[in-house]
């Protein structure tokens, strides 16, 4: 995608299908042995809103990508009954818009919780991960009116909740 840096009405629908797609194939590309289950819950009465598009595919981008390394970090450690999944679901409140990526890997633990958000921090081996991508994630969602926000379960997977507001700026 292109960017402008303007503001555009976008279908997060559409928007959130796309940079799913786009995370899975560009991990499979890296992982030939990666395969995960995605399960999508997209509310139909979710209304386009006003975002630079390519900013809020680039936090979609993050999120998914980040969500696929938790679920493949814990394949490569588990027995072969552990079956790797996210989900992604939308849904419209009164007054925003919320993206759910939630995953079944190895979780967050409590007391990174405050950290992750922080620019350079990485739970990620050397060479693995800037620890610029939640920092970045963040910033842009902040700078979009929004909230980007992480429920760790520590062993049993991490939640990230995108809410961005049906108006802004």
């Amino acid at each position: 995608r292109l960017s402008n840096g303007q503001k555009e009405p976008t279908d997060i629908n559409v928007l959130t299908e796309e940079y799913i797609r786009l995370a899975y194939h560009g991990f499979k590309a890296r992982d030939k042995e990666f395969n995960a289950e995605i399960r999508t819950d997209f509310d139909k009465s979710v209304p386009s809103i006003d975002i630079i598009t390519q900013d809020i595919g680039r936090v979609l981008l993050n999120v998914v990508n980040n969500a696929f390394y938790a679920v493949s970090e814990k394949q490569k450690m588990n027995s072969s009954d552990y079956e790797p999944s996210i989900s992604v679901v939308t849904k419209s409140t009164n007054n925003s818009v919320v993206i759910t990526v939630r995953d079944n890997g190895n979780g967050i633990p409590e007391l990174l919780k405050d950290k992750i958000f922080q620019p350079f921090f990485t739970t990620k081996p050397t060479g693995q991960g800037t620890g610029l991508g939640l920092s970045l994630s963040y910033d842009i969602v902040r700078a979009h009116g929004g909230d980007l926000m992480v429920q760790p379960k520590n062993g049993e997977g991490a939640e990230f909740v995108i809410s961005l507001p049906l108006v802004y700026g």
